[in-house]
């Protein structure tokens, strides 16, 4: 897979969408077994940037990252210098001169995470983990592996 980031389900090509799932199957059964965490990630910085509130989605990031040993920093608008003012550029800058490889960010205003990723701000890749009503590709990701999952029997057309 070629994207740096996953800003949108539209940016992925068919067989992109397909090697996550095949990837997100494979990981599902390691962790299921005996060993419940990878060294994938070991010495990499993931931090989850949550503008609005979201549980589950942010749980969920949380627990992917540690499975993959990343270490993880969660943040959290509310109690932090975004009240103040603080732009999403600063906050953004400063995670990565924290050391983040990769934020993943949850906002409610549409196109929050492309700005974020295509701005120039930084380097960090970045993942829509929901803005606004615009995009949520990762929850479709999700939509696709349940559907998958539950209907296992399927031909993958996309390896024509």
């Amino acid at each position: 897979m070629h994207t740096r980031n996953l800003l949108s389900i539209k940016d992925l090509s068919r067989a992109e969408a397909f090697e996550i799932l095949d990837t997100a199957r494979e990981l599902s059964r390691i962790t299921d077994g005996a060993i419940k965490k990878l060294p994938t990630l070991r010495g990499r910085t993931v931090v989850n940037l949550f503008f609005e509130d979201s549980t589950r989605t942010r749980l969920s990031f949380e627990a992917a990252a540690k499975r993959l040993s990343a270490d993880v920093i969660n943040f959290s608008a509310k109690g932090s210098s975004v009240s103040k003012g603080e732009s999403l550029k600063d906050t953004a800058q400063t995670l990565e001169a924290m050391g983040a490889e990769l934020i993943i960010i949850r906002h409610g205003a549409s196109g929050a995470a492309q700005r974020l990723a295509e701005s120039g701000w930084i380097n960090s890749h970045v993942v829509n983990a929901g803005d606004g009503t615009h995009e949520h590709p990762t929850q479709a990701l999700l939509d696709a592996f349940t559907i998958r999952s539950h209907f296992p029997d399927q031909p993958d057309s996309h390896r024509r």
